[in-house]
């Protein structure tokens, strides 16, 4: 009786140990393994970085399920290229093409897939058979359970399992937990691409602005930094680009014999593009009136050769361009397609007159050769000359309806007397009070000029 007790008590010390043997070998460490592969799942849908979180994948899964070689693939291109590995002895895995056997099956199935090569009913060596780079690609590999890594429809990666150190087969727990990490990663990944491509768009834009400042810079020194002074006459003009930089140009240019060059243009188009024609015509206005070329009619000519030399055939500009005689108040000019400068003239009784300058001719850089015609008008004290681009006539308010050239008569006649600087203040202020917040879509340039009446000491 006491060696039948002895003997039980053994018998169920054995049982015990062998009962917690068994739960730990195959019970307890699937638990573990399905906890730890729970986890990262968890884990990779805040990883952005798509070097880290392949490799975090890679590990812990040949770590988990004791995984000889596992394998990143991931689209570029068109391809999927090798993009993380563990095990192996050193060489790289094939690439494989994106219309290739093996990445056409797991895109349609969007499931894992075992592969089996010593089976004669896997799939893949059912008829007509994996082509011999698809087979190659597996091989060198060690493949024998692929993932697909998808989001939004699309196969953005394959994870390629070889075998276990146990050569046991993966069972249906194995493959139910792999199947979920493989797609909350496939989703870390394309979080991974849009975070890249956001750094990428948004580094890219730094440049962008940068460049686009440098360029602003550049172009406010084209504009004219000092005015020569003109006897009894006061001027001013200002250009604001609807973009960091524009098309709009405007120039004073000191003359011999003391006349002033006036210019106004507008270069189709908005931007970089437009800024670079806009340098091109006022190097060839500058180059043009520093040479004393002869007639305003021939310069305008020149000018139009020049531009549509230097320009792409869907370039031009709208341009006017006078020469005020201060000893003779006469200005000569040519208006080529530009908005009409309007001189604005009271009679003795103060009704108010408006000239509008329209001779000239068609816009320059656009057909190769063109003639222009040359007009002149003597001022008179007390007129103040207006002119701008089309920005300003042509500011849009909410509804998309235009301020109109009658508004910038209206306004810059309530400006009688103010000086050049203020009259252009406050025209460019009436556009925005009208446009109301709309966002301004062109460029808007203003230059005034005012005659001012003889003093008595003259």
């Amino acid at each position: 009786m006491s060696g039948g007790l002895l003997l039980t008590v053994l018998i169920g010390r054995v049982a015990e140990r062998l009962r917690k043997w068994i739960d730990r070998r195959f019970f307890r460490e699937a638990y573990d393994v399905e906890r730890i592969l729970s986890d990262l799942s968890e884990q990779v849908r805040t990883m952005v970085e798509t070097g880290p979180l392949l490799e975090t994948v890679a590990r812990r899964i040949s770590e988990s399920l004791h995984i000889q070689r596992v394998v990143f693939l991931v689209e570029e291109m068109g391809q999927y290229r090798p993009a993380y590995a563990v095990g192996g002895e050193g060489a790289l895995p094939l690439s494989m093409d994106g219309e290739s056997a093996v990445v056409t099956r797991l895109r349609e199935t969007s499931g894992p897939a075992r592969v089996h090569f010593d089976d004669p009913k896997s799939w893949v060596n059912k008829p007509p058979g994996l082509p011999r780079s698809d087979r190659e690609a597996l091989e060198s590999m060690e493949a024998r359970l692929l993932l697909p890594l998808t989001a939004r429809d699309k196969l953005l990666g394959i994870v390629s399992l070889g075998s276990k150190r146990s050569d046991e087969p993966y069972t249906g727990g194995d493959m139910r937990v792999l199947q979920s990490l493989a797609t909350q990663t496939g989703l870390a990944l394309e979080n991974s691409r849009l975070t890249s491509a956001i750094a990428t768009e948004v580094a890219h834009r730094e440049r962008h602005n940068r460049e686009v400042e440098i360029a602003r810079e550049v172009q406010q020194r084209l504009f004219p930094q000092k005015l020569p002074p003109i006897a009894g006459l006061e001027y001013q003009g200002h250009c604001r680009p609807a973009l960091g930089v524009g098309g709009d140009y405007f120039d004073f240019l000191a003359l011999s014999g003391g006349k002033l060059g006036i210019a106004v243009a507008d270069v189709s188009g908005k931007g970089i593009g437009a800024a670079l024609l806009m340098a091109s015509l006022q190097a060839s206005l500058r180059g043009q009136t520093l040479r004393a070329a002869g007639s305003l009619a021939h310069v305008m000519s020149t000018v139009n050769r020049l531009v549509y030399d230097a320009s792409p055939d869907n370039r031009y500009a709208t341009f006017f361009y006078g020469e005020y005689d201060p000893l003779t108040r006469e200005m000569a000019y040519v208006n080529a397609g530009h908005c009409h400068p309007m001189i604005l003239r009271r009679d003795r009784h103060g009704v108010l007159e408006v000239i509008r300058l329209k001779t000239g001719g068609t816009v320059v850089g656009l057909f190769e050769n063109t003639a222009y015609t040359e007009a002149r008008i003597v001022l008179c004290a007390g007129d103040l000359v207006v002119a701008y681009s089309d920005g300003l006539s042509e500011a849009l308010n909410p509804a998309e309806e235009e301020w109109g050239e009658q508004n910038v008569i209206d306004l810059a006649a309530a400006c009688d007397g103010l000086p050049a600087g203020d009259t252009i203040d406050r025209l460019i202020s009436g556009a925005d009070a009208f446009a109301a917040g709309a966002p301004q879509y062109d460029d808007m340039t203003v230059v005034v000029l005012r005659v001012l009446p003889v003093s008595p000491a003259s």
